[in-house]
């Protein structure tokens, strides 16, 4: 236990020591200059709503697209001799830094889908996820925050976007899926969130057991073509979005670039209450 601990505490510090980050190039760089773009990556914010520094992030999280460009942008411009100052204020001149906080709306079908909440609710948020995404659990208690605090106008569908980085994320989100067609779909999400870092097929057959679900009909529709072409059709729909990373959630449509706090979130419910 003790050796785990320490792998833990030492990965997480990777990121403010190491001179290696996930596709960030220093190549070619005099070590006062690599040591000036580690400092900025290290102590500057990945405004991607993950609230981590941008080394952080690309340790953490290395299919952050934000987080990859920003610091790209940092060592790029070091390279053609900028200072500090210089640097910071290329890095605050892009429109990654600023995102708006809700994006021109997309058409997402929700029909069939799994959600909580009126079904007739005034406000749809939709969220496309990932099993095996720590970002995602954490979502799990907020995202329930804000159905508590709205639960006549709000309500949550889901949508499977499993991650390539995650080798048990396509796993789950089919099984989600099988448990669906049974009407179980929220008891086996709650499962597999809750114990989401030991997910294979021997321990979500185990939970799928533990919530009631029918396992030999639950086997066959997880093998099934229909929900291997559900999945596709899911990750297609997150892909046509524009979801790059998840949590991705859209309130109305319109894809939401900030927290998933409840005071965070909750003037933008209020004014789409208003609007509608």
């Amino acid at each position: 236990m003790l050796c785990i601990l320490t792998a833990a505490l030492l990965t997480a510090q990777d990121w403010q020591t190491s001179p290696n980050l996930p596709a960030v190039d220093l190549t070619g760089l005099t070590s006062a200059q690599k040591a000036l773009a580690l400092k900025l990556i290290r102590t500057n914010g990945c405004p991607c709503g993950c609230g981590m520094m941008m080394a952080e992030c690309r340790t953490k999280d290395p299919n952050c697209s934000v987080s990859k460009a920003l610091t790209a942008i940092v060592v790029d411009n070091i390279r053609k001799g900028a200072n500090e100052a210089a640097v910071l204020k290329a890095v605050d001149a892009s429109p990654l830094m600023h995102p708006k906080l809700l994006e021109d709306p997309v058409v997402i079908p929700i029909d069939g889908a799994p959600f909580l909440g009126p079904k007739d609710a005034r406000v749809t948020l939709v969220e496309f996820s990932d099993f095996q995404c720590p970002y995602c659990a954490q979502a799990v208690v907020r995202l329930n925050a804000v159905l508590k605090a709205y639960p006549n106008q709000v309500k949550l569908v889901f949508k499977q976007y499993p991650l390539d980085m995650h080798s048990q994320a396509a796993l789950a989100a089919a099984a989600a899926l099988a448990a669906h067609r049974q009407g179980k779909f929220w008891p086996l999400h709650d499962a597999m969130y809750a114990d989401r870092t030991h997910l294979s097929r021997t321990t979500i057959l185990a939970m799928a057991g533990a919530v009631g679900l029918d396992t030999k009909r639950f086997e066959q529709d997880w093998d099934s073509p229909a929900v291997k072409q559900a999945l596709a059709r899911e990750e297609a729909e997150g892909d046509k979005a524009g979801v790059e990373a998840t949590p991705t959630v859209f309130i109305d449509g319109q894809k939401y670039n900030g927290s998933l706090d409840l005071d965070a979130i909750r003037p933008i419910i209020e004014a789409e209450l208003k609007r509608k």
